[in-house]
C-alpha cells in the first residue's frame, strides 16, 4: 500500500523554509509519496494558517490527519528530538579531530612524514586558533559564560574579552615560528590562570557549569576539556621558552 502525505511549506522568492525541506526529506526517507504544496507568498501563507488554525508552517498531513511541523513529524515517526539544554562534547570532538588532521597534513607536506614533536606543536597551535575563533565570533556570549568561573575575569571583566585575542595571538605566533618568548608568555599566563580557575570551580567548589572554551552559549560541560585546553597552552608556552 502506498503511503501518501500532504506537505504545506513556505517557498517564496525571499524565503525558503528549511524545516519544510527537512520535512519533505524525512517523509521521502520514510517511504512516503509527498504531495508538495508550496506557499509562494506571505498572503498565501497567512491564509493557510487561518484556514487550518495553525501558527507556523510547514504542516504535514497523513491520511488527512494533521501531524504538525517538523518536530511533530519526527515525533510521529519515533525519531529523537533535539534537546537544546543537553550537554554535549560534539563541538570539541569536531574541533580537535579537524585540527589533528590539519596538523598531520601540514607536517606531511613539510616533512613527508609525521615527526611527533612537530605534529604536537602544530596540533596545539591550530587548536588554540580554532578555539579562539569560536570565542571571537560572539565575544559577548563568550564573556557571559567565562566570567562565571574564571578568577581573573570575575574581578576584571574586560579580561574576558582580552582572553580570546591573546589565545589567537599565541596560536598564530606559534605557527609563524617567530620569537618564541613573544607568544609563549601570553600562552603561559592565560593557560595558568585558566587551569587554576577550572580546578577551583569544578574540583574544589564542585560547581556544575558550562564551558566557554568553544564560545558562548555552548552546552559543553566545564571540566576536563577546559582544563586540557589550558594545560595545553601552559605546556606549549613552557616548551617554546625551553626550546
Amino acid at each position: 500500500m502506498e503511503n501518501n502525505a500532504r506537505l504545506y511549506r513556505m517557498h517564496t522568492d525571499e524565503h525558503i523554509c528549511p524545516y519544510g525541506l527537512k520535512s519533505r526529506h524525512l517523509l521521502r526517507r520514510k517511504g512516503f509519496t509527498v504531495e508538495d504544496h508550496r506557499l509562494t507568498s506571505r498572503e498565501e501563507t497567512d491564509a493557510f494558517k487561518r484556514e487550518y488554525d495553525v501558527d507556523t508552517t510547514p504542516q504535514t498531513f497523513i491520511d488527512d490527519k494533521r501531524i504538525g511541523g517538523y518536530d511533530a513529524l519526527k515525533e510521529y515517526f519515533g525519531e529523537p528530538l533535539p534537546d537544546k539544554d543537553e550537554t554535549t562534547y560534539k563541538p570539541i570532538i569536531a574541533i580537535f579531530s579537524t585540527t589533528l588532521l590539519m596538523a598531520l597534513a601540514l607536517c606531511w607536506s613539510r616533512f613527508q612524514g609525521f615527526p611527533p614533536i612537530a605534529v604536537i606543536e602544530t596540533f596545539i597551535a591550530l587548536s588554540m586558533c580554532a578555539l579562539a575563533i569560536q570565542k571571537l565570533r560572539d565575544l559577548e556570549a563568550f564573556s557571559l559564560q567565562f566570567i562565571t568561573y574564571d578568577l581573573l575575569a570575575m574581578r576584571y571583566v574586560p579580561y574576558a574579552y582580552v582572553y580570546a585575542f591573546l589565545e589567537a595571538f599565541a596560536g598564530i605566533g606559534m605557527l609563524s615560528g617567530a620569537e618564541p618568548w613573544l607568544f609563549a608568555i601570553p600562552a603561559l599566563f592565560i593557560g595558568s590562570v585558566g587551569a587554576i580557575s577550572v580546578v577551583k570551580a569544578v574540583y574544589i567548589d564542585k560547581r556544575e557549569l558550562k564551558c566557554a572554551c568553544v564560545g558562548g552559549n555552548s552546552n559543553v560541560p566545564l571540566g576536563v576539556i577546559s582544563l586540557a585546553e589550558n594545560l595545553m597552552m601552559v605546556a606549549m608556552g613552557l616548551w617554546m621558552l625551553l626550546k
